[in-house]
C-alpha cells in the first residue's frame, strides 16, 4: 500500500503548488478551493467543523504528482488558530540529471541544510 503525504499550508497552498510545478515539474491532478465548494457542504457539521471559516481562495484539497508520487495538500486553519513547524520531504530520482535539476531549482530560493 503506497503512502501519500498530506501537507498543510498557512494560506499559501496555491503558491506551493505553483512552486512545485515550476521547480519539480509537478503535475496538478486535482485542486478545489473553499470558494468552489457549495456553501451548504462547508457549513454542515459532518464536513467542516462548525465555526471554521476559510477564505474563498484557500485550498480545501489538492493533489499533485511528482516523479510518480502523489502528494496531497491544503490550507490549514486560518492564521492564529494552529501552528505548523515544518516537514521533511524526500525526493528520490532514478536519474542523476533529474535529481541535479531538482536540487538546483530548490536551492535557488531555498536554504541548503544538508547535501
Amino acid at each position: 500500500m503506497p503512502l501519500s503525504p498530506y501537507l498543510s499550508f498557512a494560506g499559501n497552498c496555491s503558491d506551493a503548488i505553483a512552486y512545485y510545478q515550476r521547480t519539480l515539474g509537478a503535475e496538478l491532478l486535482y485542486k478545489i478551493s473553499f470558494g468552489e465548494m457549495p456553501k451548504s457542504v462547508q457549513d454542515s457539521a459532518e464536513n467542516c467543523p462548525s465555526g471554521m471559516q476559510f477564505p474563498d481562495t484557500a485550498i480545501a484539497h489538492a493533489n499533485v504528482r511528482i516523479a510518480g508520487s502523489d502528494i496531497m495538500m491544503s490550507d490549514a486553519m486560518p492564521s492564529g488558530k494552529a501552528s505548523y513547524s515544518g516537514f521533511t520531504l524526500v525526493l528520490d530520482s532514478q536519474q542523476v540529471e533529474e535529481g541535479k535539476r531538482w536540487f538546483d531549482n530548490l536551492a535557488a530560493n531555498g536554504k541548503i541544510e544538508m547535501a
